[in-house]
Formats: structure tokens, C-alpha cells, sequence
């Protein structure tokens, strides 16, 4: 795996940012559609500034994208950011085939040694 040490800075970075509670239902929330920060804020009962907090951490982060709405540069609209997410799912689909793998290896272990000779 080349790419090891990139992949675990994002990784660690999607990791970090997904720890606050707050930030994971944005994403949920997010996930079913791009939300003006004040909807976001409103949807979560937070001062604006806690939401942008959360909201900047994400970004940096490379959750979510910011784009400008219409003429009003004050309007900003966030939607997920797919590449982050991907990597967290290759890594966990990395994790889970580790798992699978020791767990068979510890059924096909466990039948071999069943099959033995009884010892007492």
C-alpha cells in the first residue's frame, strides 16, 4: 500500500472530525442534501458561531464543500464531499476483511482440532 502514510492523514483527519457528535448528525443531515449554514444551525438549536465552528472544522477537514449562493455572498450552501468518506469506507472494508480472515482461520482451527482425537 504506497499510499499508506497519505491515506492515514486523511483517515486520522475524517476520524477527528467525526469524534464530535454534533459534526457526525451534520453529516447525516447533510447526506440527504446540501443545507445553508442557517438551516444547519437551526436544525441543531446552535448559535450560528458554535455551527461555523463545526461547519470549518468539517471543511478543513475535507468533509464538506462550501460554495457561494446566489448573488448574496453572505449565503453560503455546505454538501458532503465524497472522497473523505470513501477512504473511511475502504479503510473500514480493509479492517473488516482482517477480521473475516483471523475469524475463518479460527473456525477452520477449531474443526481440525474438533475432528482429533479425544484427549482426557
Amino acid at each position: 500500500m504506497p499510499h499508506t502514510a497519505v491515506a492515514r492523514f486523511t483517515l486520522d483527519d475524517t476520524l477527528g472530525a467525526l469524534a464530535d457528535p454534533t459534526r457526525r448528525r451534520v453529516v447525516e443531515v447533510l447526506r440527504r442534501g446540501p443545507r445553508r449554514a442557517g438551516e444547519l444551525a437551526a436544525t441543531f438549536r446552535v448559535s450560528a458561531p458554535a455551527m461555523s465552528q463545526h461547519l470549518r472544522v468539517l471543511r478543513t477537514r475535507g468533509l464538506i464543500e462550501e460554495e457561494r449562493a446566489g448573488h448574496d455572498a453572505r449565503l453560503r450552501v455546505y454538501r458532503l464531499r465524497r472522497e473523505r468518506i470513501t477512504a473511511l469506507r475502504q479503510w473500514l472494508e480493509q479492517l473488516e476483511t482482517f477480521w473475516r480472515e483471523q475469524l475463518d482461520s479460527f473456525k477452520e482451527h477449531a474443526e481440525r482440532t474438533r475432528k482429533g482425537p479425544l484427549r482426557g
